[in-house]
């Protein structure tokens, strides 16, 4: 998903990453940003860190963690001790995994991972029952955990430039879920005969039909139809 969360994709970030930097405590708490709202925002985006701080676990009372665009290859254990956070960015890193302690995060209502190397979530991401926004753009997933269908709250989920080659069947359990973004992944044209798999381009987004007006749902039933009566037509003249 696109219009929540904003992410930038660094050009050739993918390489191997400069030398990392070090935070200090001190530094850090120069970091802390008191928001409109009376949140506070721990913003340690920019600052070329090959690895979460360790400091920063005597800042945990965040409400807000900022990790984005450096060069973490890992999430720490000690993430748990975050109890407080409700948005989490780690977009633009080299992370490869969640660690399982993140299904503890029970505030956690925007979770943005775009552009990283994940191959795979924890089942314990489904723990998150809070979240609202998960931006997974510019991975390397295949599939999504059975246990993804317990985020009741889920309304918008980025799943662009992946590796699916369906749409998660988990998706159907999400009873919320107003927006879903597949672009450019390689999708498996199961109505098409002959057509071993294709990949979306433009966009491709799943809504629910209460959420079209008249005039788009009237025209999405159409194009429906035609695509029904084609796939119909191309069974009949196929062979056996």
């Amino acid at each position: 998903y696109s219009g929540t969360v904003n992410y930038s994709m660094a050009k050739g970030k993918k390489g191997r990453p400069a030398k990392s930097k070090t935070v200090t405590l001190k530094m850090a708490q120069n970091c802390v940003e008191l928001k409109l709202d009376g949140k506070r925002c721990l913003d340690l985006s920019f600052k070329e860190i090959g690895a979460v701080p360790k400091c920063i676990q005597k800042l945990s009372d965040m409400d807000e963690l900022d990790l984005s665009r450096n060069l973490i290859r890992k999430v720490p254990d000690f993430i748990d001790h975050f109890v407080k956070v409700s948005v989490l960015d780690l977009h633009s890193n080299y992370l490869e995994q969640l660690p399982a302690s993140i299904g503890r995060l029970q505030k956690l209502q925007v979770l943005n991972l775009c552009n990283n190397r994940l191959t795979s979530l924890p089942s314990e991401v489904g723990l998150l029952r809070k979240l609202q926004t998960l931006s997974l753009g510019l991975n390397q997933l295949e599939e999504l955990p059975s246990s993804f269908g317990a985020l009741e709250e889920l309304r918008h989920l980025g799943l662009s430039d992946n590796r699916f080659t369906s749409v998660p069947r988990c998706l159907s359990r999400l009873k919320k879920l107003e927006k879903v973004n597949l672009d450019r992944n390689p999708i498996i044209a199961e109505q098409t005969p002959n057509l071993e798999s294709l990949t979306i381009t433009k966009r491709l987004y799943l809504v629910k039909e209460s959420f079209l007006c008249e005039d788009c749902l009237r025209k999405c039933q159409t194009e429906r139809k035609k695509l029904q009566d084609e796939t119909g037509r191309a069974e009949t003249k196929s062979p056996g």
